[in-house]
């Protein structure tokens, strides 16, 4: 698979090196970052996603790129496309997603990426439509899914995560394909 890099005025989008695990693994482990999710990770459950994201490149051609800074290549988290793990009345699908370091929030990092990454999605991919979820409280990344276009759908609980857990009830975004990519 060849070494695909995606460059915007900030940021730049690449492949994942094992030099990542640090960075990555501090994200992680970070309980804000990690406050919509059902827990924070540990390396070992940071190396173990950063290998599911490098396999999901391999059997897909595309998925969550590490993220960096241009001015200094810092490491600031992931963002990509990704087809989930889980079957819904809506899969199969390709979902965007990112995480974004909290030193790195309010600077509109993840919407840069994420408009980056459905750019590519839509005119590279051919993709026909983009989803996006999270859970309702997450106002953060509902703005960003707003900011790049995308349109409230419906409430879903989430499949994977166990029944009762405060953080089951999801909400579902989508951005259909511009027109002019043939959408």
């Amino acid at each position: 698979m060849k070494q695909m890099v995606i460059e915007t005025e900030r940021l730049v989008m690449r492949r994942w090196v094992p030099d990542d695990l640090v960075p990555f693994a501090a994200i992680n482990a970070d309980p804000e970052v990690m406050r919509y999710y059902p827990s924070p990770l540990t390396r070992d459950q940071t190396k173990d996603l950063m290998d599911r994201m490098q396999s999901h490149f391999e059997r897909h051609g595309f998925g969550l790129w590490a993220l960096e800074t241009q001015m200094d290549h810092a490491f600031v988290g992931f963002t990509g496309l990704m087809v989930p793990r889980f079957e819904a009345h809506f899969t199969p699908c390709v979902e965007i997603g990112w995480r974004v370091a909290r030193a790195h929030w309010g600077r509109g990092l993840a919407t840069e990426a994420a408009l980056a990454a459905a750019e590519y999605g839509f005119q590279t991919l051919a993709l026909k439509e983009i989803l996006a979820f999270t859970t309702p409280a997450n106002t953060a990344s509902r703005r960003v899914m707003e900011k790049i276009g995308m349109t409230y759908e419906f409430d879903f609980d989430h499949p994977l995560i166990e029944k009762g857990h405060p953080l089951k009830r999801h909400v579902l975004y989508r951005l259909p394909a511009p027109e002019s990519a043939g959408g």
